[in-house]
């Protein structure tokens, strides 16, 4: 993928559209200025109720802490969640990846992590992506996630870091859901990237011309994907009832 602010195609190799979910970042307050009322009561809300968000060094309190989210319930927006029933191992391997351009912030209530965010800056210090940011279902009406948010436009801005990336805006065919609706209202909008596919041989050049480099659920109609996510959400709220908080 070209690297933002840079979208128009530059290379001459098969090439698709994908997307990113950006932020510009000039300063927190020209930020905070333009993300609605409601957001920003929501960031605020997280210090009103006691929590505390502040930068945590790699170690055994932050493996510890994300050992406990994750393992907080299998279900979440939904669907199982992969990260459910990890070993503490598992999380440290997971969470040490890119340690050299990354810091984590956490969300703490009470002195317990509750919440917590990765960011990675990259190679030329122009953008710092969300590797990862996920809080705990029971303290939601604290709004960590939003305070997490908030906290990582300052650190960028800070840092003169000029794009926050929260992974992708859309997933597939897959354009609105509440995860893009939250990444909107915290001011994040979609850009579109250049993705460039470069075949090794023939066979490859011929799967890239059919579609088929794409994975089956990917070339299924909307329709059909929309059909089973609702299936799937309704099967595990009968099944699993106590982890209805997740979905």
């Amino acid at each position: 993928m070209q690297k933002l602010p840079d979208t128009t195609p530059k290379y001459d190799y098969p090439m698709e559209w994908d997307n990113f979910a950006a932020l510009r970042v000039t300063s927190f307050d020209d930020w905070w200025n333009s993300i609605g009322k409601k957001t920003r009561n929501m960031a605020r809300q997280a210090e009103r109720k006691g929590v505390e968000i502040r930068e945590i060094p790699f170690g055994n309190q932050l493996i510890d802490g994300i050992w406990r989210i994750y393992n907080e319930s299998p279900i979440r927006q939904g669907k199982r969640f992969p990260h459910y029933g990890v070993s503490r191992g598992s999380v440290r391997e997971h969470a040490s990846t890119f340690l050299d351009c990354s810091i984590f912030l956490g969300a703490f209530f009470e002195g317990v992590l509750i919440g917590f965010a990765k960011l990675t800056v990259n190679e030329t210090g122009t953008q710092a992506g969300l590797m990862h940011i996920i809080s705990m279902i029971s303290h939601r009406t604290k709004a960590p996630t939003n305070a997490l948010i908030a906290e990582a436009v300052r650190w960028c801005a800070t840092r003169k870091i000029a794009y926050l990336v929260y992974t992708q805006f859309s997933y597939g065919k897959k354009q609105r859901d509440s995860l893009s609706d939250f990444k909107e209202h915290n001011g994040f909008e979609r850009v579109d990237i250049p993705r460039y596919y470069v075949p090794l041989n023939r066979l490859g050049a011929f799967l890239f011309r059919t579609r088929m480099h794409r994975s089956l659920i990917e070339r299924m109609p909307e329709s059909l994907i929309a059909a089973f996510r609702t299936y799937r959400a309704n099967w595990y709220h009968r099944r699993m009832p106590s982890t209805l908080q997740g979905s």
